[in-house]
Parts: C-alpha cells; sequence; structure tokens
C-alpha cells in the first residue's frame, strides 16, 4: 500500500520511499523516511493534496508524491 491509497484516519509505517531522486530526497528532508509512523489527516475536496502527520507536525503533499510513499502497516 501506498500513502495516495491510505484512507483518512488511517496510519501506516513508512517502509520506503521510491520515487525520482530529487522528488525522493525533498521527502525525506520532510521526515518520511523508512520507519516514521505517518497518519492521513485530511484530503482536500478534488483529492489533492493530502495532509499528513508525522513528527508532531502536519505536511501537505501531492497525491502524486504521496504515491511513491510505500507503507506497511503501524502497530
Amino acid at each position: 500500500m501506498n500513502l495516495a491509497e491510505l484512507k483518512v484516519g488511517g496510519s501506516g509505517r513508512v517502509a520506503r520511499v521510491s520515487a525520482p531522486a530529487a522528488v525522493r530526497r525533498r521527502l525525506m528532508d520532510m521526515g518520511l523516511l523508512a520507519g516514521e509512523v505517518v497518519r492521513l489527516e485530511k484530503v482536500a475536496p478534488l483529492g489533492d493534496p493530502l495532509e499528513v502527520a508525522l513528527r508532531g507536525y502536519r505536511l501537505s503533499l501531492r497525491k502524486s508524491e504521496a504515491a511513491g510513499v510505500e507503507l506497511e502497516p503501524a502497530p
């Protein structure tokens, strides 16, 4: 499952970030690292962007960027 497929209120642990190098680096700089737990807080009315919570802050991502973040179930 990837972050773009998560339902509002759902959470998961980042397994890996697979995206083009520049996008991957930017996502990792924002805290989307392997092992981090993320929770999908909100989705814009037209489905893009997504608001996720991680590390005590909220982050807005394009759906295409979120699709590159692969998740595993969170405990």
